[in-house]
């Protein structure tokens, strides 16, 4: 029989340095690349670069927040999960910018080639539908949303992160041309952090445990 899972909550106040650590380096690479562009050392195609760089970067954060629960499991330890809703939403931010940079610097705000560009490279069509689908979980990573939804319909709401994370590691794939080494390393550990998932809900379930609910409100997207 499987041990029981320990909860071992930290003392008030402590780990409180998490969130703003967690911020300030999710803030360095687009500081970064800001000062890359003052510079004048982004190659040469530097539209390319930065969204590239954003792109990569939206999906870190994402696969990062996917982690924290399977960390939390496995560490059994409340404080992963308490980076969720922070992680994700700095996933959001990336994935936004990213999106917003497209538009405005590549295309120029030129709507009917990037209706043109979401219709017809597939590639495109998969990364607009990942967006699609964490705006609403943006929307709604706060308390009172889980409140005004009721605890089920907010965490059937925010399962949409699983699809939205395997879109954008299609999106990444599909637009790498040539070597895919990285973004087949990103599928890898997603599929990683669902097995993880899998398997504790397996081991949960042998040992005659339900599993919760819904996580904590803290952890959203």
């Amino acid at each position: 029989m499987a041990a029981p899972e320990v909860s071992r909550p930290a003392p008030r106040g402590r780990n409180r340095w998490l969130q703003p650590l967690v911020i300030t380096l999710a803030v360095l690479p687009a500081a970064w690349m800001g000062l890359d562009a003052a510079r004048g050392h982004l190659g040469a195609d530097p539209i390319a670069n930065v969204l590239n760089r954003l792109g990569w970067w939206t999906l870190f954060l994402l696969l990062a927040s996917l982690a924290c629960t399977p960390a939390r499991m496995l560490l059994r330890r409340g404080w992963p999960g308490k980076l969720r809703r922070t992680l994700g939403l700095c996933a959001f931010f990336y994935a936004l910018v990213h999106f917003l940079f497209y538009v405005g610097v590549d295309q120029f705000f030129d709507f009917r080639t990037l209706w043109a560009d979401v219709v017809k490279r597939k590639f495109m069509t998969i990364g607009f539908a990942a967006l699609c689908l964490l705006v609403p979980l943006a929307l709604t990573s706060t308390k009172a949303s889980i409140k005004r939804l009721g605890g089920r319909k907010w965490t059937r709401l925010h399962r949409l992160v699983y699809p939205a994370a395997v879109l954008a590691v299609i999106h990444f794939i599909w637009r790498v041309k040539a070597d895919r080494r990285e973004p087949y390393i990103f599928g890898a550990v997603l599929l990683f952090l669902f097995a993880v998932r899998v398997g504790h809900s397996i081991v949960r379930a042998r040992s005659g445990k339900a599993e919760p609910g819904r996580e904590r409100a803290v952890q959203g997207l």
